[in-house]
């Protein structure tokens, strides 16, 4: 491990110059599939596993064959450990006492969870069309997932955890010099999309910015910003003071119940007397319409619909879009279905997620060393990876 260390060191200098930056190609889209998920190969020789990135968590995991409880892909698609358990003395580990294994245990918004241990081992990354990296890195091994819900569990192989916490992939790559503690990503509305991370693919300019508020709880850590004020139609609402955590492992966006009322009474108001009615059969989503014939696609019903936009109270001229596709879905029954949702219904009390919905068609960027978020709008189906 020592040697490992130091050879990285010499080959990848640990000053804030940060040499490198990774790309990864995103598959998946906000419906039907509800995730979006990058590859990564982990171990030596590696292999690949498809997770679902997601900047509302830190930890990322993998299914493990340890054996695996509730897991979703085939046994021999699992992570194997090999003698490799994370040891009581990494920082990043918490025993109870020098004998104990290093385990974790994370919950997720949707009441969903995993359980396991954390490892290390080597994880990939493309340097150049020539050259790779390779890093020991810490995760989880996750043998024990639990799925709640009435849709069925996705078929990813666990999460890319990308918070700001020391035990995110990001954090260990930027403690050993390899990149600037940055990441970006620009969620395809059409599908796919990209990842990155560090900070070569900032665009030089037309970005909005705002500050990542502190967390008064040293044990959660989220790109939380605020507060903003709803507009609609470029007019303000009664909608006021959101506190915002940007989560791209949630679907969809999530407002307070006060908020969401507010919202839903806007927005039924504004389509009186259009060709829209309550698609009460449709289990897509809690509030869907129907039109005269079925919508086969958003840009069939996006002129029923007025834009929304949050402003950023304590940031100069910083406005978030939100264009109807940034809220709405039109599902395989044809309807439109809002995809703005009631938070406090499914336990996160006051709190307020801007989901992957409405993160789509822009690049965003957490940066963490300046402790700020920014957006552009951009075509994200125009990839800047290499294949």
């Amino acid at each position: 491990m020592l040697f490992f260390f130091l050879l990285l060191s010499a080959i990848f200098p640990t000053s804030s110059s940060a040499p490198f930056y990774f790309v990864f190609q995103i598959q998946g889209n906000v419906y039907p599939l509800g995730y979006y998920t990058v590859k990564l190969s982990i171990g030596n020789p590696p292999k690949s596993f498809d997770l679902d990135i997601d900047t509302g968590s830190d930890l990322t995991w993998v299914e493990c064959d340890a054996p695996c409880s509730g897991c979703t892909i085939p046994r021999d698609r699992q992570y194997k450990p090999h003698d490799n358990l994370a040891k009581c003395g990494n920082p990043l580990c918490a025993c109870d006492g020098p004998n104990g294994q290093c385990e974790y245990e994370v919950q997720y918004a949707d009441q969903g969870s995993s359980h396991g241990v954390l490892v290390q081992d080597n994880i990939l990354f493309k340097v150049s069309s020539t050259s790779l990296a390779h890093p020991m890195l810490v995760f989880g091994c996750g043998y024990d997932q639990k799925h709640p819900g009435h849709s069925p569990p996705p078929s990813t192989a666990g999460v890319l955890g990308l918070g700001n916490g020391r035990i995110s992939i990001l954090s260990q790559l930027n403690s050993l010099g390899l990149i600037r503690n940055v990441v970006g990503h620009c969620l395809s509305g059409r599908g796919g999309g990209f990842l990155f991370f560090g900070g070569m693919l900032i665009p030089q300019s037309g970005i909005v910015w705002t500050p990542i508020l502190q967390s008064s709880s040293s044990s959660v850590k989220h790109y939380k910003t605020g507060p903003a004020d709803l507009l609609f139609n470029g007019k303000p609402t009664s909608v006021k003071g959101l506190e915002l955590i940007f989560d791209s492992g949630a679907s969809y966006t999530y407002f307070n119940s006060q908020a969401y009322g507010a919202f839903v009474q806007l927005v039924t108001n504004d389509i009186k007397g259009k060709q829209l009615s309550r698609a009460t059969k449709d289990p897509s989503l809690p509030i869907c319409w129907k039109g005269p014939k079925p919508f086969k696609s958003l840009h069939d019903v996006t002129s029923n619909f007025k834009a929304l936009a949050l402003s950023f109270t304590k940031s100069k001229n910083s406005l978030l879009q939100l264009p109807p596709q940034a809220y709405l879905i039109v599902t395989t029954h044809g309807n439109v279905c809002l995809g703005i949702l009631n938070g406090t219904e499914i336990g996160l009390e006051n709190a307020n997620l801007i989901g992957a919905i409405s993160l789509q068609d822009k690049i965003v960027i957490y940066d963490n060393e300046n402790q700020q978020i920014g957006w552009t709008s951009a075509n994200c189906g125009e990839s800047c990876f290499e294949t």
